[in-house]
């Protein structure tokens, strides 16, 4: 998690507190806290563009990919703030609670179906996480004293934590979401967040509690939401980690909790006198974040004036600055931008890689296949995965996406299925239906005689409507002769889940990479910070040509193996292990200590900056959709959105490369300008 705030810079002394294994027994508190923080925050994001692309809002994937870029920057540009504030008024301990129950509020909101609850709901999100995320982490410092080992081993423990959480939100928020309905998800998420709100502000005993049965809890109850084997083994793995690690926290809490001055203000009376300064502006910065969103492009004009703001501070400073300062300062300057291109292209996975995973990634678990001997005969499919009464037959879903079906009846379903589904929409929004919108959808609809994503959502929204009569459970498919070969499943790996593909990878190589640079220091042979930042594009880049390749292999569908999905993560997920924990080691490393706070504030705006530069690039793969603001449209089959993706793809890795490439051969004279022997002579002048 690149947000993973500035709390390596504090160094309180830390006086003698119950400890297990080494380490503060007030950790595992933080770690559970934030875990379930995690939880809420990536198991609403793993729905978000899904919800709004499929959901009632109706978005074209560029107005999706336009929110969710503005959304994902407010996300990082709020916590600097929010650690101002806490550092300064009301202590880290204060803000923790308040940032945890505004999300709270903020994915509780985001179960009711209107356009003011979302855009509400999602600057709840972004204040709240303004003042979560930066001031725990702070605690997990104020925990350790000033030995740099222990402490780090601690942010390691707790850096699991968070991927824990991030690992679990895909697989247990998107798979309910998408099988059983998006407010079934998103209540999930409302509740991890407040069980991690619990789990920090109760007393010890009632957060041992409340630890141990939310982790045999969710063990017990992951390996029941699946469908395939695939999809078993993730939930064991993840339920065996889960459980040893609420195992561990109720023996360390049963030494001691977090210690009641940890996160406390540094003057209470400040605190008392502007506390309610600090909570009524919290709620007024809602109302303006959310009136962003009614015009996402204030968000760029935000960012971008805030981000001049702080780059001519900086240099202003460096400017002033003794030589060995001005060098350090300008190589933060230049990693921060490399850094920006790494995140943008990365955060694609919750938008364009979502999108390509939905419609072009072969997600389903084949157990036949139709033959010749089937040509002009009738299949009969089930619609929802979730339809027990059918389970005998075979799901209807993205195999036969780009396929023809010689039955009518079907397209005509799936016409009266718009109607009705945009009428609803229109309903929940209180707006009149748009007549000639509809027409020209459905018009759309009767002109691609395939089956797109468009038809298969609005059949399985009809099929989940409460009043749905049992006909609309199953589809009739009459087999035509360019049928043969298509291949029929029962299970489909939900989209939203590859998105735990991430958080489980670094699970299983996070500890790999840090004892592969404990290594390699130790021979002297460990990679300078430019290189390994070098490294991590290349490898960033390497993942979208997975995807590039993959694109070529697919089948006449347009549907590409997992296979090669994977592969993509997997390297992504490399390459963030070579440059996220060495970035912010770097800005604390390299600033003067007198600007390393706002250093640090400065790296996490670049980020916000990034993540709104993602949202513009995931635009260029942009196909439609079931809805926009300008005219609603169809999702592209299968055939035809996937050279879209496969440009895209193609040309964010060779970006990613050449940026790479560019990051060593500038790295010796950036190495040269850190000056990493003064460290050791103590000449910082």
């Amino acid at each position: 998690d690149p947000a993973l705030s500035h709390a390596a810079m504090s160094t309180p002394s830390a006086s003698a507190r119950p400890q297990i294994f080494g380490h503060p027994t007030g950790l595992f508190s933080l770690f559970f806290a934030e875990m379930w923080e995690r939880f809420s925050y990536y198991g609403m994001r793993a729905l978000l563009i899904f919800y709004m692309t499929k959901g009632f809002l109706g978005y074209n994937d560029t107005k999706a990919y336009s929110v969710y870029g503005a959304y994902t920057a407010m996300v990082y540009m709020t916590p600097y703030f929010g650690g101002i504030l806490a550092d300064r008024v009301i202590g880290a301990r204060r803000a923790v609670v308040i940032g945890g129950l505004l999300m709270a509020a903020g994915h509780l909101l985001m179960t009711i179906e209107t356009t003011v609850a979302f855009f509400g709901a999602l600057a709840l999100l972004i204040v709240g996480n303004g003042f979560f995320k930066p001031n725990i982490s702070t605690m997990v410092g104020g925990l350790y004293d000033r030995d740099p080992g222990r402490r780090d081993a601690g942010f390691t423990l707790f850096y699991m934590g968070i991927n824990l959480g991030a690992a679990m939100a895909p697989i247990l928020c998107g798979y309910v979401g998408e099988t059983y309905g998006w407010h079934y998800g998103f209540g999930l998420a409302t509740l991890g967040m407040l069980i991690g709100v619990a789990v920090f502000a109760a007393p010890t005993r009632l957060t041992q509690g409340l630890i141990l049965v939310g982790a045999l809890g969710t063990s017990l109850a992951m390996p029941f939401l699946q469908e395939s084997a695939l999809q078993l083994a993730v939930r064991i793995l993840l339920a065996v980690a889960l459980t040893g690690a609420g195992v561990v926290a109720f023996l360390a809490l049963g030494r001691g909790g977090l210690p009641d001055d940890a996160g406390a203000p540094k003057d209470p009376a400040v605190a008392k006198r502007y506390a309610l300064a600090v909570y009524g502006g919290s709620l007024g910065a809602v109302g303006l974040f959310a009136l962003v969103f009614f015009e996402v492009s204030i968000a760029s004009y935000i960012l971008g004036g805030t981000g001049l703001l702080a780059l001519a501070y900086i240099l202003v400073e460096a400017v002033r600055a003794p030589k060995i300062e001005r060098e350090r300062l300008g190589v933060v300057l230049v990693l921060m931008f490399f850094s920006v291109a790494f995140w943008a292209f990365f955060e694609q996975a919750g938008s364009s890689m979502a999108n390509f995973t939905d419609r072009n990634v072969d997600r389903v678990f084949e157990t036949d296949e139709v033959g010749p001997d089937r040509i002009g005969t009738d299949l009969t499919f089930r619609v929802r995965a979730n339809d027990e009464a059918r389970a005998e037959l075979p799901l209807l879903s993205q195999e036969q996406l780009g396929l023809v079906n010689d039955d009518p009846a079907m397209k005509d379903r799936i016409v009266a299925g718009v109607r009705r589904v945009e009428a609803e929409k229109a309903a929940k929004k209180g707006v009149a239906v748009d007549e000639a919108e509809v027409d020209a959808l459905v018009a759309q609809v009767r002109a691609e005689p395939r089956l797109t994503m468009t038809g298969l959502t609005v059949l399985r929204d009809v099929a989940a409507a409460d009043d749905a009569p049992p006909e609309s459970k199953a589809v009739t498919w009459r087999v035509r002769d360019d049928n043969v070969g298509m291949k029929l499943g029962t299970a489909e790996v939900p989209a939203a889940e590859f998105q735990a593909a991430n958080p489980i990878f670094i699970l299983l190589f996070g500890l790999a990479f840090s004892a592969l640079w404990g290594f390699l220091a130790a021979r002297r042979l460990e990679p300078s910070t430019p290189v390994k930042f070098g490294l991590g594009l290349v490898q960033l880049g390497l993942g979208f040509g997975a995807l590039w390749y993959g694109a070529q292999q697919a089948d006449p569908r347009g549907a590409v193996a997992m296979s090669w999905l994977l592969l993509g993560y997997l390297l992504h997920t490399t390459g963030e292990l070579c440059l996220s924990p060495v970035g912010l080691s770097m800005v604390t490393k390299l600033s003067p200590p007198r600007i390393v706070s706002t250093m640090m504030g400065a790296w996490f705006l670049f980020t916000a900056f990034s993540n709104l530069l993602a949202g513009i690039i995931a635009t260029f793969t942009g196909g439609g959709g079931h809805g926009s603001e300008g005219g609603l449209a169809l999702i592209p089959a299968p055939q035809d959105s996937l050279p879209v993706y496969a440009e895209v793809f193609g040309a964010i890795g060779v970006a990613a490369v050449a940026a790479g490439l560019v990051c060593f051969l500038l790295s010796p004279l950036l190495t040269r300008w850190m000056h990493l022997e003064a460290f050791e002579d103590g000449d910082v002048s």
